[in-house]
Formats: structure tokens, C-alpha cells, sequence
């Protein structure tokens, strides 16, 4: 693959209008990256110090390792313990710019990208933009309840859950102490199953120590999967070792059941249950976001954008996809690749060396995603792991799950934190971050409803 594009030299200078945004003057060609999460990270490793200018746009000035979001929303650790500011991390990184903007609009005719702060023009841009949460249409449950997918909505969530629990010890309603710590989590993939077994060791070893006001058995945890199994991209091992976890954890998990409503204080499935609940987590699924200016017909399933297999966005020539928004869709991937982090990581490490072969009009090789397993833990001492034909569970699987996710997190200090919190955690089952910051307040807030007469599911102490 050889590039076509031409470098616009004429941003030589550092603005040239006045609504754009001010750059160092460079006389290197400039690759824009839109968004800093895996793969735009990964992909600013590779151009560090090379012979382009990197300016890198998001809308927060810190990368958050988003697979630890649930130990800061179950109070296990602080956020600026998986945050880490961009500046810092490219300090000493000549030829990268940051920028704090969120980007509005692509223009591609024109190379040129509108932001909130002004435009900017480009040579190359790299959309890395990663996905928000998926409500499929469901507007009620989307107003009422909370995702997980950045380090405000672990806070949420903290907060929401602290509160209530402050809320159930005050209250005299037997309802609206049953709503209150009622917890119920919706998707049984990684993050759903991880959520889940951070809650149930809460209700086990906190819950008895700060709420002696009422037995520990009065919070019931709910694990709701619209199919038939857990960790649906894992092995059928990992799946049922994943399931006896959880309801040895006294975990309700309800498989082949699915939320069809939920209005601040109770949720209605399929099945016409009803969970009174004001505590409601939503991680069924995920879909692409990235700015306007792409053409619809390049857009497929789950919002995503369809590229060639060297992940140049279809029917442009100089702008790329990397990391969960990119699917290459082929024979081998018709589904495109699985959004985890490692893709991530791996297509931006690939478009970094391809990308200076690219502007030297030499050729480069397709991108080849390379799996190199799963993990997931589900509580202290208990995880699973598919390593290509090994797979196994319990602690040494809980071990390797925590030495790949401490070594992943950026800065020193930062993996410092999180080994020391884990190994207090580990000997004393203690969480020390249970505080009430601010006050959280619900979008849409509900009074709980009265008994009706259908399936209703309570506590039962």
C-alpha cells in the first residue's frame, strides 16, 4: 500500500486564520489522532520523535485504564490511581502536541477538523474515538440508570451506591429500603461479572463493619444476561467456572433474561419480573462514537467504522480507524475485530510503523491482529483465563490477571498505588476510599412504587 495523499505544507506557520487552533510551526508532515484511550496512546508511542508532527485531540486532558473503572466504583481504589494526565506522559516527547477540545466535525475535502476550540488542519488523521455505552433505543432505562465506561460514571456510581445505602439505613419504608439496596447489574460480560463479584465482596466484608443497623443479607446483588451463558467471547470452561463464582458469591444471575423497562425505581424484564431497585448499572453493550463527517454507508453494525485491512477508513485516502470504533470487516472478521484493549493497542503499535512507510511511499503489510487470550476476575482469588489452549481458573488465573493489569497502567506511581491498595485489600479485605465527595443526584429521580400485582422480586431477610 503506497499513500496518495499530499502534505499540506502551508501549515508551516503557527495560525494562519483566526478561528484556528495554534500549533508549533513544523515542516513535517501532520497526523492528527482523535482520541487518547489504547490505541491512540499506542499509536503516539510509535510516532514519538519521528519525522511527523503528532497533535492529539480529546475532550478529557487524562488516559483512564478502563478495565479497573469497577474498583473505583466499588470504592477498592481512588480515580487518580488509573487516571494519568497526557501532558505528563508526553513530557519529552518533541514532535507531540496535545490539545483539549473535543472535535465536532471532519471535513475531508478540505482536511481540516472543527473543534470546540477552533479548527485545525490535517495531513493524516487517525480516528481512535472508542465507544459510549449502548442503551439500544431503551430511553427510560438510559435516563435512569448509570453505564461504566469512564472514570465520572465509576464516581457515579460510587456516590449512588454509598448514598443509598446511607439513605436504606434512615428509612422506615420497607420498600424504599429494599429499592435502595437492591443492586442490579445488566450484561454478563467482563465488566457486568467483574462488577458483580466487586459488590458481592462488599456486601461480605464491609457492609457487616459500617451498616450494623441491618444484616448484610438485606443487599442483593442481580446479574441480569439476555443470553444463555456469562462471558459469552470466552471458553464454555470459563463460562460455567465464571457462573458457580458468582452464586457462590449469593449472586442472583439471571441468564436468558433481559431488561425491557426501568424508571428510576424498578426494573421490568422480559419474563414481566419486576426487581424494585434504585441502584441499576448498565454494561449490555457499546457502540462507536466518533464526529460527523463520515459518510453513513461507511458506518456498520454497533456504529463502527468500516476499513480495508490497513485500517484506512473506505472511500478516503489519508484518514484511519484504530481500536474498538475500527471494524475490518472480512472472511476472517465479518464481525470485525473483538473491542478489547489489546486489539487497541495492537492496531496502533501497527499503524504507528505503517504510517511512516506510508509517507515515504513504501509499501507495508496488512494488519494482523494476534490473540493473545482473555481474562477476568471474579473477586479476590478467583478469575478465569482462555491462553489460546490453556485454559484454566481459580487463583493462579486471579494472579495473572492482576500482574497483566498492574503492568498495563501508565506511570509508576500509579502502578505504585494500585499494587499497594491491592495487597491491603488482600490481607485485611478492607477498602479505604468509602467517601462521599459530592452529592449525587439521579437524572430523573422516582419515588418507589407501591407492591402490584405481579412477580415481584424482594429482599428476604
Amino acid at each position: 500500500m503506497k499513500s496518495n495523499s499530499s502534505h499540506n505544507n502551508t501549515m508551516d506557520s503557527t495560525c494562519m486564520v483566526a478561528d484556528e487552533i495554534c500549533l508549533p510551526d513544523t515542516k513535517f508532515p501532520r497526523v492528527v489522532i482523535i482520541g487518547g484511550g489504547f490505541a491512540g496512546l499506542a499509536l503516539v508511542e510509535k510516532l514519538k520523535n519521528k519525522e511527523v508532527q503528532v497533535v492529539l485531540f480529546d475532550k478529557n486532558n487524562f488516559h483512564q485504564f478502563q478495565p479497573l473503572l469497577y474498583q473505583v466504583a466499588t470504592s477498592a481504589l481512588e480515580p487518580d490511581s488509573i487516571v494519568f494526565p497526557f501532558r505528563k506522559q508526553f513530557n519529552g516527547y518533541k514532535n507531540v502536541v496535545f490539545r483539549l477540545a473535543e472535535v465536532e466535525e471532519i471535513k475531508p475535502s478540505s482536511n481540516i477538523l472543527i473543534t470546540s476550540k477552533g479548527r485545525v488542519y490535517y495531513d493524516y488523521l487517525v480516528l481512535a474515538t472508542g465507544t459510549t455505552t449502548n442503551f439500544f433505543g431503551m430511553d427510560n432505562v438510559e435516563s435512569h440508570s448509570l453505564g461504566m465506561k469512564d472514570i465520572r460514571d465509576s464516581l457515579n456510581i460510587r456516590h449512588m451506591m454509598l448514598q443509598n445505602l446511607e439513605q436504606a439505613a434512615i428509612t422506615c419504608d420497607d420498600d424504599e429500603r429494599d429499592a435502595l439496596t437492591n443492586f442490579v447489574i445488566v450484561g454478563g460480560g467482563p465488566a457486568g461479572v467483574e462488577m458483580a463479584g466487586a459488590l458481592a465482596e462488599f456486601r461480605k466484608y464491609i457492609l457487616p463493619k459500617d451498616y450494623p443497623e441491618y444484616p448484610s443479607s438485606i443487599m442483593n446483588i442481580y446479574l441480569i444476561e439476555a443470553i444463555d451463558e456469562l462471558l459469552s467471547t470466552m471458553s464454555d470452561k470459563a463460562s460455567a467456572k465464571t457462573l458457580k463464582y458468582l452464586e457462590d458469591l449469593n449472586v442472583k444471575v439471571l441468564l436468558n433474561e433481559s431488561v425491557s423497562d426501568y424508571d428510576g425505581s424498578k426494573v421490568i424484564t422480559n419474563c414481566d419480573k419486576t426487581i424494585l431497585t434504585k441502584n441499576l448499572i448498565w454494561t449490555a453493550g457499546v457502540k462507536g462514537q466518533f464526529p460527523k463527517g463520515i459518510d453513513e454507508k461507511y458506518v456498520v453494525k454497533g456504529n463502527r467504522i468500516k476499513t480495508g485491512s490497513y485500517l484506512m477508513v473506505e472511500g478516503y485516502e489519508n484518514i484511519f480507524a484504530i481500536g474498538d470504533i475500527a471494524a475490518i470487516i472480512n472472511k476472517e472478521t465479518p464481525k470485525g475485530h473483538p473491542q478489547v484493549a489489546q486489539a487497541a493497542i495492537q492496531q496502533g503499535k501497527w499503524l504507528g510503523n505503517s504510517l511512516l512507510k506510508i509517507i515515504k511511499n513504501e509499501s507495508v503489510k496488512p494488519f494482523e491482529y494476534k490473540d493473545k487470550g482473555s481474562l477476568a476476575t471474579v473477586g479476590k482469588r478467583k478469575a478465569v483465563a482462555d491462553l489460546g489452549k490453556f485454559k484454566f481458573a481459580g487463583y493462579f488465573a486471579w494472579l495473572l490477571w492482576s500482574i497483566v493489569h498492574l503492568m498495563s497502567i501508565s506511570g509508576f506511581r500509579n502502578r505504585l498505588m494500585v499494587g499497594f491498595n491491592w495487597a491491603v485489600s488482600y490481607f485485611t479485605y478492607e477498602k479505604s476510599n468509602r467517601l462521599i465527595i459530592r452529592n449525587f443526584k439521579p437524572k430523573n429521580s422516582q419515588t418507589t412504587p407501591k407492591k402490584e400485582n405481579k412477580e415481584e422480586v424482594k429482599n428476604v431477610n
